[in-house]
């Protein structure tokens, strides 16, 4: 059973094979995928990156890239936070980085229905799971990272464990594919829904400057409902500027292709298809020559900084229009109908 949105026709302006070409250009041949060339790789944006490829149909780059983070995971299950050149960069170990391949795996499956594949990374995917259960506090909240040293570091982020709720619901959803048991994934994932809806305190560091504390807990369904839509119009005028997409943090004049594509994926998720495609469109002409997406732009004085191209920021604008144009049978991988319709027997929302 998939949720697919109604095919329409994509905007002219959006040219899908350049947006690919330049997150192609980036990979390197191991099959890991930096920021831009020379940049950092960090696995939870090379994740979106990937998923950006099987939009545009180049499984083979989105393969190479699993393969490259199935080589970088540690004993426990982690990944570092970052890598330059391949090596290890900041050994923090990050439960929200971490978490993220169940959800690039899951979107394959999507796509792609290759049992086969899913199967190989299995053990990728149970080795992540464990050190994110072992990363949970006992009232449900998710603590950000392990340090270098094996330190839990008990700060808890309402964006990132936002994140992780949304890797659980498709670890789970994987476990349900291959018929693995995963109720101790459901019940990680029915407690950290609990701590994003009632106990919002938990979340002991404020990151409430930036647009992602505002909308992720509604994309990653953790919200879904009046729930949803009271808490998008509570803060929309706080980081929205209309005709231009979202602010990347409430008081500074920065407005971000990557931050405006995922509203556009939570509102979609939410249903309210015609608001996010006047939003995707805002940004449709903030594009180099080449076709890829600016990173972002100032305002009023419209300069665009920085001027990286970076992979993620383009993958995230394939994703936004996956979701409003169904591209491919992933589009509905963030709707908030499609968990709903419980097509994998994992349950969202218990209480």
């Amino acid at each position: 059973m998939e949720v697919k949105t109604a095919k329409q026709s994509l905007p002219l302006s959006l040219d899908i094979a350049a947006v690919a070409a330049s997150i192609l250009k980036t990979q390197r041949d191991s099959g890991e995928i930096p920021w831009s060339g020379g940049d950092k790789t960090d696995p939870w944006d090379m994740v979106e990156s990937i998923m950006g490829l099987s939009i545009s149909g180049h499984h083979a780059g989105a393969r190479k890239g699993f393969d490259w983070l199935r080589g970088q995971q540690l004993p426990n299950g982690a990944w570092y936070a970052s890598y330059k050149n391949g090596a290890p960069e900041d050994r923090t170990q990050d439960t929200n980085m971490t978490a993220y391949i169940a959800t690039g795996l899951f979107h394959d499956w999507l796509i792609t229905k290759d049992r086969a594949f899913l199967e190989s990374y299995w053990p990728v995917l149970e080795k992540a799971m464990d050190f994110i259960l072992a990363m949970q506090s006992p009232d449900g909240e998710m603590w950000w990272a392990r340090s270098p040293e094996g330190k839990t570091d008990p700060m808890c982020l309402l964006t990132g464990s936002s994140s992780v709720f949304m890797s659980l619901k498709c670890a789970c959803a994987i476990a349900s594919v291959l018929q693995k048991p995963f109720h101790l994934w459901q019940d990680a994932l029915t407690r950290l829904g609990h701590a994003i809806r009632h106990r919002r305190h938990v979340f002991n560091v404020s990151k409430s400057r930036y647009s992602m504390d505002w909308f992720y807990p509604v994309l990653c369904g953790a919200l879904s409902g009046a729930e949803a839509q009271k808490r998008v119009d509570k803060y929309w005028k706080k980081f929205m500027v209309e005709g231009m997409g979202v602010r990347c943090v409430s008081d500074q004049p920065w407005i971000t292709m990557a931050e405006t594509s995922e509203l556009v994926l939570a509102l979609a998720a939410m249903g309210n298809t015609g608001q996010a495609r006047i939003v995707f469109n805002w940004i449709m002409d903030r594009r180099y020559d080449d076709g890829s997406f600016w990173c972002g732009f100032t305002f009023p004085d419209m300069v665009i900084w920085p001027e990286d191209k970076l992979t993620w920021t383009n993958a995230v604008v394939l994703m936004a229009a996956d979701a409003l144009y169904g591209i491919t049978e992933a589009s509905g991988l963030f709707s908030h109908a499609f968990w709903a319709q419980n097509p994998y027997g994992v349950v969202v929302d218990a209480f």
